[in-house]
């Protein structure tokens, strides 16, 4: 034990004459040289080496490149005085055709001239001199923001329970380079739920070291079958109101070995780092949060999945600015006390779950005017389709749900939308009917299997929600049951299928979805404990118009799709440097809510019958107010918010 303190405070280059001696055996480098930067060693023949540099540009999390050495170079001058990769690791592994053939605590025998006596590659009946054709890559490695982390004052459980860290291979691929191609290795540290946000932010800062986590929550979600069989490393235990956290790994390298089968090749032994002399970045700051010279940047985590537990990340920045979102959308002209029912980031998880998704499904209808032909409000069809054009520009699949009533009334409007360029292309039109107990499993499920899912959202705008008693009631309080289908059906089962969020959107209470508030909407609402909503949707956005709740999902998610923290944790750090071209910035612009598009929707709307949801009116108007100015100044407003980065924080 004393021995191994002693160690602790070992300095770099101590620590690596340590080693080159045979010094004690040295199993990880885990919690040594605190405040120091590991690194992760790949030793390939020169031929392989410019391929392997474009995948590590390719894969800058996993792959982080501190530098690459001339071939047959053993030295690292800008990483270490006085170094000789040969000899100070502790453990080696080499790789003959992509297959492990051997641990060794030094390469100088692989440096032997060819034919002398007594080295051994010679007992090995190898052949010696094979260094001057090698060339080494120094990649950063997670072992340098241990450091950071515990001066945070966030626990880091591997270095507590003096083991290696976990390892694991994930399903993810790295993004393919030359002969280079293989799945992504990531590590795992638990650490406390409330701690994860400066967990987070002292990583960022080290992209040297891995930076951010690719990945916080469920296992599963990256293919990894049991936390306690690690790949590599070793297991390590968690605490009660530990969350997983996983940080893209360098080992990631000895996979793209496997998978190359190179004639020759030397890594580290994971866990045996090669330490440097170059300090950590995080430790130079005299308080415990460090410093960025962007700070906007720095990303915050957000719960957005209990079941499978799912964590994302997002930009200060995009914060602020989708939360500036849902205060615009809050207000109520229409004077409904709607802001009674507001749950703040309500907006804001929605979206980061929406990023995340690949599958989702669309559903309006409100048919208030029962006595009408059609029955239907001019408030949710434009909100629906808001969102439907910017997730059709992400590249989402998209599904409209509709009543079978509106079946063919929809597809026309669509139609026309999709003419007048409202919309780019229709989507797929729906219906649900419930025909027996497995009705909504079919529907939502391939083959009625809930670990198979069609669809990862539901998102529910100014959707008719099912009362406690069963009914369906307008705020008036008239029941229109006899006008919706059952897609209540669908939001209740999706609770009980892993995967699939669900999203409401609504204004009154009495909204699918909005049953999350339900007690909120019971007290302060007219006809509040008759009319509410009883099913609840994980996210429930509260509007002071639902279609205004559309408008900032489509805004909120073109933010998330410029911000570099989230598309770095999207991609899993996978992927050249996540930026967007400007060609593709322009597209997602043109596809956000317009003035000028959402008029033309409305006008559309009005020409097939619909009318304004609080009047009756069939003329331009959303809940009794008018589209100019109230509705064109909320949109100009949300643009503002979305486009310029000097609006109103």
């Amino acid at each position: 034990m004393e021995q191994q303190e002693s160690i602790c405070k070992l300095s770099p280059a101590a620590l690596r004459a340590l080693i080159r001696h045979g010094g004690p055996k040295i199993q990880s480098t885990t919690g040594l040289a605190a405040g120091y930067l590991q690194a992760n060693v790949l030793i390939l023949p020169s031929s392989m080496a410019n391929d392997f540099e474009e995948f590590c540009r390719r894969n800058p999390a996993p792959l982080p490149l501190l530098y690459r050495s001339q071939p047959g170079e053993s030295s690292c001058p800008p990483l270490a005085a006085q170094a000789d990769v040969r000899t100070d690791i502790s453990q080696y592994c080499v790789f003959e055709k992509g297959h492990l053939t051997g641990r060794v605590s030094s390469l100088l025998a692989y440096d032997a001239p060819e034919g002398a006596a007594g080295s051994e590659l010679q007992a090995a009946g190898r052949l010696g001199g094979v260094w001057s054709d090698m060339v080494c890559f120094y990649l950063g490695c997670s072992f340098s923001f241990e450091n950071s982390l515990q001066r945070a004052g966030v626990p880091v459980r591997n270095v507590e329970q003096r083991r290696n860290v976990s390892m694991y291979r994930t399903t993810a691929p790295c993004v393919r380079a030359g002969v280079f191609q293989c799945p992504l290795v990531v590590t795992m540290r638990p650490i406390p739920a409330h701690l994860l946000d400066l967990a987070v932010q002292s990583t960022y800062l080290t992209p040297s070291a891995h930076g951010a986590p690719i990945h916080i929550g469920d296992p599963a979600l990256l293919g990894i079958p049991d936390l306690s069989r690690p790949d590599y490393g070793e297991s390590v235990e968690a605490e009660p109101g530990d969350v997983s956290v996983f940080w893209a790994c360098g080992v990631t390298c000895l996979e793209a070995v496997l998978s190359s089968k190179p004639p020759l090749a030397f890594t580290h032994a994971p866990g045996c780092m090669f330490v440097t002399d170059l300090p950590d970045p995080s430790t130079q700051t005299a308080d415990h949060l460090p410093l960025t010279s962007e700070p906007d940047l720095s990303p915050l985590s957000f719960l957005i999945s209990q079941s499978p537990l799912h964590y994302s990340l997002v930009s200060r920045d995009a914060v602020r600015r989708i939360r500036r979102l849902e205060t615009i959308i809050g207000e109520d002209p229409g004077e409904r006390g709607i802001k009674a029912l507001f749950v703040q980031d309500e907006l804001l998880r929605s979206c980061l779950s929406l990023s995340h998704s690949s599958s989702v499904v669309v559903t309006t209808g409100f048919p208030t005017h029962h006595t009408q032909s059609p029955p239907d409000e001019t408030d949710g069809p434009p909100g629906a389709i808001a969102m439907v054009t910017m997730l059709q520009a992400l590249g989402k699949e998209v599904t409209i749900l509709t009543d079978h009533r509106a079946l063919e009334m929809n597809q026309a409007i669509m139609e026309e939308a999709v003419s007048k360029g409202v919309m780019k292309a229709a989507v797929p039109l729906v219906t649900f009917k419930n025909t027996g107990p497995d009705s909504a499993l079919q529907f939502l499920c391939h083959h009625g299997d809930a670990t198979k899912p069609r669809f990862d959202h539901l998102v529910a705008i100014e959707r008719s929600g099912r009362a406690a008693d069963g009914a369906y009631y307008n705020m008036r309080g008239i029941n229109i049951k006899h006008l919706v289908d059952p897609i209540d059906d669908l939001f209740t089962m999706a609770e009980k299928i892993p995967g699939i969020n669900t999203t409401g959107v609504g204004d009154g209470g009495n909204e699918l979805g909005m049953g999350k508030v339900k007690d909120k909407v019971r007290d302060h609402m007219p006809n509040g404990r008759l009319v509410a909503c009883d099913v609840a949707a994980d996210y429930a956005i509260t509007a002071g118009v639902s279609n205004w709740g559309g408008y900032a999902v489509a805004c909120g998610l073109y933010l998330l799709k410029i911000c570099p923290s989230h598309q770095r944790y999207v991609c899993k750090g996978l992927g050249l440097k996540p930026t967007i071209s400007v060609s593709k910035k322009q597209e997602l612009a043109a596809s956000l809510p317009s003035v000028n598009k959402e008029e033309e929707l409305l006008s559309i709307l009005v020409r097939f019958g619909i009318r304004s949801g609080k009047t009756g009116n069939l003329g331009m108007e959303v809940d009794g107010l008018t589209f100019h100015p109230t509705h064109s100044d909320l949109i100009r407003r949300l643009l503002d918010c979305t486009l310029n980065s000097d609006a109103e924080h």
